[in-house]
């Protein structure tokens, strides 16, 4: 018992006529065609992003504040790559206390009298912060009240 394979019929194996064979992706080749013109800014792109990723990350774009004396940190070296025991120059606060910073820094940010008055608008903001939900509160127990005092009179 012998098995015999067969040739496909011929009409099976031609293309259609009317357009391109339909083909999967999984079939396709790989595309590696290269045109002469483009090789060469393929390379230079190539260099270019290895020189980007080299340099990117050596100076720190973000500064940061000292939250207790508001000293900005905003030096060569990221602020993240600082060891654990880094403390503030100014006031040796701990490295926790520092909050990313995102307004524009000047060169004499860390002038005595500008950091009294960015410590000054510091705390403005946290007292905001501190009574916004003490505020929330009361304004809920009021309400309650008033709920309560509507519904007894009528």
């Amino acid at each position: 018992m012998a098995l015999q394979l067969q040739s496909p019929s011929p009409l099976l194996r031609a293309a259609p006529a009317a357009g391109p064979a339909l083909r999967s992706a999984f079939c396709a080749p790989p595309l590696s065609v290269r045109l002469p013109g483009r090789a060469t800014s393929m390379a230079a792109s190539a260099s270019a992003a290895r020189i980007t990723m080299r340099f990117g990350g050596v100076a720190s774009k973000q500064a940061y504040i000292c939250r207790d004396c508001g000293y900005i940190y905003k030096d060569r070296t990221p602020f993240e790559k600082q060891s654990d025991d880094y403390f503030c120059p100014v006031c040796a606060a701990p490295k926790r206390r520092f909050r990313p910073y995102d307004p524009p820094v000047a060169k004499n940010a860390n002038a005595t009298d500008a950091r009294k008055a960015r410590k000054e608008q510091l705390k403005k903001d946290e007292s905001v912060g501190k009574a916004l939900p003490i505020g929330i509160a009361v304004g809920i127990v009021a309400l309650a009240a008033l709920f309560f005092y509507l519904n007894s009179v009528y």
